[in-house]
């Protein structure tokens, strides 16, 4: 290794340990972390040529600024095809306006040009759409996004005025543990130790961005779990909800004329599928919080009927009951009259 690709080398480390640090290192204390000698730091951080990213505060400790460009990757044609598809994914799934993203989109799309221009091309229009006018600004819910992106990376608690599903506003203290995108609703959650103002009731929760009316750094200092495993903690959730009681299993039955769309998608990571003679499809999976499941279960209709658990097949059967009454249909036994067996128990009103 020649001394260029020693220094470059090198330099990543610090770059890694700053990251890792945002209280930052004196020249020293990077020398000792390094194993070199203080002059060598000095040589590769002199004060009036540091590398892009890093700086000095007032009181001389070298520092990582989180907002620069600091990372350099390089593609083959395979993974820019995962890239778009995941881009494509933001850009269509996302309905807030978001300049951090439409600019990483930019810069992915500019890097890719000299590998596939049809690609990048597509991701620089990708930055456009979500850079037009017509986007739906929210400037709260951005600054809430980058406040708790800054403490999450920076680990400090923030301070955050949260509107509850009933209106009212109450105020907490979180400490971010994972942000997780909802594609189902085009929105995300952040998951974290919630501590009301008096210090009570400090318990893990997941609360939605969007309902995060305002959000305030602090200066306190928290710790991730070494246990905290956002992986694990969701891995029988449906989408976000989650819980510490024992899955359910969700058993679903459907028709012959969707059984080939239910097969061609891979819907729960435990979903288990079985085909019946008569062209009915079986579908089970166990699944932490069932309820989650019925804006899924009323997209299929009439071609799914749920028979497991009890309590998930009687709240789809007062929807279907309360759909009619919608529609003008009233609910009448069977054996009442023969036009009510033809509609399935349901008679015009």
């Amino acid at each position: 290794m020649n001394r260029a690709e020693k220094k470059a080398q090198r330099l990543l480390q610090i770059q890694a340990l700053l990251w890792a640090h945002p209280e930052g290192f004196t020249r020293a204390e990077l020398a000792r972390r390094l194993g070199v000698n203080r002059s060598t730091i000095t040589k590769y951080l002199n004060a009036d040529q540091l590398p892009p990213g890093v700086y000095e505060d007032e009181d001389g400790r070298l520092k990582l600024d989180r907002n620069a460009d600091l990372m350099r990757a390089a593609f083959s044609l395979h993974e820019v095809m995962a890239i778009h598809l995941a881009t494509r994914l933001l850009a269509t799934r996302t309905d807030k306006q978001n300049p951090h993203a439409a600019s990483a989109l930019r810069k992915l799309g500019m890097a890719l040009q000299r590998i596939d221009r049809n690609v990048s091309q597509h991701l620089l229009r990708s930055a456009d759409v979500m850079d037009e006018e017509a986007a739906y600004r929210d400037p709260v819910y951005l600054d809430v996004l980058e406040k708790l992106t800054e403490a999450w990376s920076a680990g400090r608690k923030v301070r955050i005025s949260y509107q509850k599903p009933d209106g009212r506003i109450a105020d907490y203290v979180l400490a971010p543990y994972f942000i997780e995108p909802y594609a189902v609703g085009q929105t995300a959650y952040v998951i974290g130790r919630r501590e009301l103002p008096d210090g009570r009731e400090a318990a893990l929760r997941t609360l939605k961005i969007e309902r995060i009316r305002s959000a305030q750094m602090t200066h306190e200092r928290y710790t991730i779990p070494a246990d905290f495993d956002p992986h694990a903690l969701l891995r029988d959730a449906w989408g976000i909800w989650y819980t510490e009681a024992e899955p359910v299993e969700v058993v679903l039955k459907f028709h012959p004329r969707v059984a080939m769309r239910v097969r061609e998608s891979r819907w729960h990571r435990e979903e288990a599928v079985e085909a019946l003679p008569d062209g009915y499809l079986i579908w089970r999976a166990r699944v932490a919080e069932p309820q989650e499941m019925m804006p899924w279960i009323r997209g299929w209709g009439a071609d799914c009927e749920v028979l497991e658990p009890a309590g998930l097949r009687a709240k789809m059967a007062d929807e279907a009951r309360a759909l009619a009454e919608v529609y003008g249909w009233m609910i009448a036994p069977p054996e009442s009259s023969p036009s009510s067996v033809a509609l399935g128990g349901y008679e015009k009103a």
